[in-house]
């Protein structure tokens, strides 16, 4: 049975993963520094509906710190990385451009590191469609990133890409790298447009949109995990994979859903955000044909799935 160590494991996509890889037997291990990026009680929530399995471990460790980030991976010898530890968002990147090249460049050098000294076949790094840059609303390819990206947040991730690539050919390892399109669901980023809206609106307040005719591939949290255990067994060489619905959903749209659940719903638009990216649509034919990834849920039944789980835990 693999071994596996995920860096961020108590996040929203990890904590995910790492459900269903314990759900699956394998072991598990989790390094997560609980950032307080968003509050460290709701990781801790995540973390506690993990514990009490036998093959699950937990390091709070911050992955800047070199010795003890070798330390647990000498210790367990993961047989596979998967590294989701990132600082995210990008407004708060425009304001501390030099922690992103902390947390998301620096910190994943040393995961890359630590992963080939203890032999690990595969690292599985998650990066974003950030690194797309803005090529308006089109299917967008892998082969389409070319580094013009528009914020610091972007930047990070294209850049830690290619530290990827240079620590896979210098161990040897099998990398894959997956873009994610902004993924929603229960224990959704609460900075995130959908967590947000669903939370201000239980509240009654009013929620706040930024720009004209954007629109986004909202990718439910159930299908992204699917797609990254798909690439767990994978035979072939370093690869990157565009993991999303493949079907763009206008804010125009999003709110004439978020209406349905909420009649009262008040809308305040704002000027668009520096940094921000009109449109994300992802081409996943390449995750299709060589993963076997297919989206199973509709993004009217994701949203209606995220607002259930809202109005559980969230007021």
């Amino acid at each position: 049975m693999l071994k596996i160590l995920i860096t961020g494991g108590a996040g929203f996509i990890g904590s995910h993963l790492t459900a269903k890889l314990l759900s699956l037997n394998y072991e598990t291990v989790i390094i997560d520094n609980l950032h307080p990026y968003y509050p460290a009680e709701r990781k801790m929530k995540q973390l506690k509906a993990l514990a009490g399995n036998s093959n699950f471990s937990f390091y709070r460790i911050n992955l800047l710190d070199w010795e003890r980030t070798e330390e647990v991976f000498k210790k367990h010898q993961p047989d596979c990385v998967f590294h989701l530890a990132a600082l995210p968002g990008v407004p708060n990147s425009l304001l501390q451009p030099l922690e992103y090249v902390d947390y998301d460049i620096k910190a994943t050098i040393n995961v890359l590191k630590a992963a080939g000294e203890c032999g690990a076949q595969h690292v599985l790094f998650a990066s974003s469609s950030s690194v797309y840059g803005n090529q308006g609303n089109v299917p967008l390819k892998e082969e389409m990133a070319t580094g013009n990206v528009i914020s610091p947040y972007a930047a990070a991730k294209y850049g830690a890409e290619s530290f990827c690539q240079a620590y896979a050919n210098l161990f040897g390892y099998k990398l894959t790298i997956f873009r994610y399109f902004t993924v929603y669901g229960p224990w959704g980023r609460p900075d995130m447009a959908i967590s947000k809206f669903v939370r201000q609106l239980l509240n009654n307040e009013e929620i706040v949109v930024y720009g004209t005719e954007t629109a986004r591939d909202y990718t439910f949290i159930d299908d992204i995990v699917s797609g990254m255990v798909a690439a767990l067994h994978r035979t072939e060489g370093n690869e990157i994979f565009n993991l999303g619905a493949g079907h763009p959903v206008t804010m125009e749209e999003l709110l004439g859903y978020l209406k349905e659940h909420f009649p009262k719903m008040k809308v305040q638009h704002a000027p668009e955000r520096a940094g921000d990216v009109k449109a994300t649509w992802a081409d996943i034919t390449k995750a299709k044909e060589m993963l076997g990834y297919e989206p199973k849920i509709p993004f009217k039944e994701g949203l209606a799935k995220t607002i259930a789980w809202a109005k559980a835990y969230e007021k």
